[in-house]
């Protein structure tokens, strides 16, 4: 997750849309006054080697709280800090209103059934699951925050959703936007593009059981977005 003010923007960290290869690229745009979350070691070590800003701000400073929570943050029970799928809700508590309403908010959502299947074969795939249905029925989705991740209280509260299957268009937008002198590019080094062994469409690999279920449980991402099977 990134809250830039040298150029007033929030990027909210979706899961299973290229959201750390794109965290790396929109780092090249901050510095030590904004805030970056954590990524892995790996995801970390390309950034670093890109030279674009690390981790930064992420976890607040004391005189952020209030009396009630003192205790809490000396007991080391709760720290007020940025993470890495961080929702808007809270991310507009800990930013407050007059930030987080007047920065350029976005976010990349994908399609439900590509998704589904991304994230199949990155929680173990065909070694730990007999098929993409059994893992749907042990709660295998329920990982995604989607939806309750880019609303409050049921209401969209970023101002762009792009899609994942148009990540460099969407990048380009979010360039014109901020008025950049160029565009934002991804990185070459994909990060985590290695777990997805069948690359078949999903219209190939799924069940019509299989759809279904994703249909209900991502219901309102498809419905938001208008993907179709």
């Amino acid at each position: 997750m990134i809250i830039n003010h040298t150029y007033k923007f929030i990027f909210i960290k979706t899961q299973k849309t290229a959201s750390t290869s794109i965290e790396i690229a929109l780092s090249s745009l901050c510095d030590e006054n904004d805030i970056v979350t954590v990524i892995s070691p790996k995801d970390e070590a390309i950034r670093q080697k890109l030279g674009y800003q690390g981790p930064t701000n992420d976890v607040l400073p004391i005189t952020s709280y209030g009396l009630g929570e003192i205790t809490q943050y000396f007991n080391k029970t709760k720290r007020k800090a940025y993470y890495n799928h961080i929702s808007c809700r809270e991310v507009k508590e800990l930013i407050g209103d007059e930030i987080y309403d007047s920065y350029y908010k976005f976010c990349f959502e994908r399609n439900p059934y590509d998704k589904a299947i991304s994230l199949f074969f990155h929680q173990g795939g065909y070694q730990k699951w007999k098929s993409i249905e059994e893992f749907i029925q042990h709660g295998g989705l329920k990982i995604i925050n989607g939806f309750d991740q880019y609303t409050i209280d049921k209401i969209v509260a970023v101002d762009d959703i792009f899609k994942f299957e148009n990540i460099q268009e969407g990048l380009d937008m979010v360039s014109e936007k901020l008025k950049l002198d160029a565009p934002i590019q991804m990185p070459e080094t994909k990060s985590k593009s290695k777990f997805r062994k069948d690359k078949r469409p999903y219209s190939e690999v799924l069940t019509s059981e299989e759809k279904k279920l994703i249909d209900v449980i991502w219901a309102r991402e498809r419905e938001l977005i208008g993907y179709t099977f």
